[in-house]
């Protein structure tokens, strides 16, 4: 998000209609909005545009201003962040119960930070149910009767939260690399976020599943522009009770398709587990370009190195030990990640910043081969250079490829034109991606073929050719 554009900030206590007014703004559905308390926790941004004049509007977590430990005192203190580059600070309330001592306690506290809060007086659908928001008066010269979840008032409010703001087009977006940070519950994906934005951005806790939204942050790095999303933990379907958790799962898997490349990370103290395979398809069915991070990388080898205590030659033992771990993680996390021999694994500690820099130029790498193109008489030449025959049982039909393009990038797509009545094996199709791999830099991205088979004649086709090459 541009730090040009205003910013107008939405807060206010848990359960209040914070979300669905961001998502009515914004025309989005960024933040998960339900009937339980205390769903959006981190930041979330977006953009708006209302009457020529755009904007960027940040939902914040459920505020209690006494809170001071725990995730209800990070809330308030990544409100806080948000509230100082606000131009406008929207509180949310609920109208049917009036305003309470929270409200007024929010209020004041906005008061003392140089920003005098406007009242959207939510869960007002209808003009007979305005008079409800009169008690706001209160404590704020400024309110507005609203209903969130059916529009209701929400134009008058953004003609007054827009006045001061100049017209103007929209800015162009920069071309930016968007990156998913996905993995298990409590595997660092928000301390590696916040490590890779140099931020606090999302809340960390040691907490499981304390991430809940898809929490966006924006970084340039050596003329590049890097959108990372972190994500909720993706947890097993038994697993998952709340509805907001649902949701967050929902909601991960839908950040994955409109990423390009995700880092699955993968708590290196706890080792690999069944549940890393599962959110590893769920990365392969979406086509997004994949990194595998072992995360806690510290913590692993102080373990190892314990382990090996006794091992002589410390001058060169270090160096040997890190090297021989690594192979030996990179071997398990290969034969339980079936089909993901693609994806580069890197080790690192988020915490201590251990070997996180060397992400960006991975990253890098790794978007530009899932747009690479091959041009159809370089991808020609290579077939004629192999030999089809390999990848083919001696009992199977002999396989032809007459023709190689490709149709698409983001991943590579390849159209294979075969004297096949019928999809080729997944074996074949293996055979023929690791052909075009050790041929062309696709690292960290899959490839996928489409296949235009040979058409099956009919019985009457079949009798009529043949009586054909009779008469001849």
């Amino acid at each position: 998000m541009s730090e040009k554009i205003p910013s107008i900030v939405i807060v206010g206590r848990p359960n209040v209609g914070k979300s669905t007014l961001f998502n009515r703004i914004t025309g989005t559905r960024r933040s998960i909005v339900t009937d339980e308390p205390g769903i959006t926790r981190d930041r979330i941004y977006g953009q708006a545009s209302w009457e020529g004049r755009t904007f960027e509007l940040v939902d914040t977590g459920g505020i209690v201003p006494e809170a001071q430990a725990g995730i209800p005192g990070e809330i308030l203190r990544q409100a806080n962040m948000a509230i100082k580059n606000a131009v406008k600070v929207v509180m949310v309330t609920d109208a049917r119960t009036g305003p309470i001592a929270t409200d007024r306690e929010l209020a004041l506290l906005l008061r003392r930070a140089g920003k005098p809060p406007v009242i959207a007086a939510n869960k007002v659908d209808a003009m007979q149910n305005v008079p409800l928001a009169a008690p706001f008066f209160e404590i704020s010269p400024e309110v507005f009767p609203v209903s969130a979840e059916h529009g209701f008032g929400v134009d008058e409010l953004l003609d007054f939260l827009v006045a001061d703001m100049p017209k103007g087009e929209a800015p162009e977006p920069l071309p930016e690399i968007k990156v998913a940070i996905i993995g298990r519950p409590n595997v660092g994906k928000s301390t590696l976020l916040n490590r890779l934005t140099d931020s606090d951005r999302a809340i960390v806790s040691p907490e499981p599943g304390t991430t809940r939204d898809a929490v966006d942050m924006m970084v340039e790095r050596g003329g590049k522009t890097f959108r990372f999303l972190d994500t909720a933990g993706i947890r097993r379907k038994g697993k998952t009770n709340l509805i907001a958790e649902k949701l967050s799962v929902i909601l991960a898997r839908k950040t994955l398709e409109r990423a390009d490349v995700a880092l699955m990370i993968i708590d290196g103290a706890m080792g690999y587990t069944s549940h890393d395979a599962t959110i590893a398809d769920y990365a392969r069915q979406s086509g997004v370009s994949l990194i595998i991070v072992v995360n806690k990388w510290d913590l692993a080898l102080t373990a190892y190195k314990q382990k090996h205590a006794d091992e002589k030659e410390k001058g060169r033992r270090g160096e040997s030990m890190i090297s021989r771990l690594m192979g030996e993680y990179e071997k398990i996390i290969r034969s339980k990640l079936r089909g993901l021999d693609f994806a580069p694994v890197v080790f690192v500690s988020a915490l201590t910043g251990t070997r996180t820099e060397m992400l960006f130029e991975l990253i890098e790498k790794v978007a530009a081969a899932r747009m690479r193109r091959i041009s159809t008489g370089e991808l020609n030449r290579w077939l004629a250079s192999i030999d089809l025959q390999r990848g083919t049982s001696p009992a199977s039909r002999q396989i032809k490829v007459y023709y190689v393009t490709q149709s698409g990038v983001a991943p590579p797509t390849f159209v294979l034109f075969t004297n096949q009545t019928r999809t080729l094996h997944f074996g074949y199709q293996r055979f023929m991606e690791n052909q075009i791999r050790a041929a062309f830099d696709f690292r960290g991205t899959p490839v996928r073929f489409s296949l235009r088979l040979k058409k099956r004649q009919t019985r009457d086709e079949r009798l009529l050719s043949e009586g054909s090459r009779k008469r001849e």
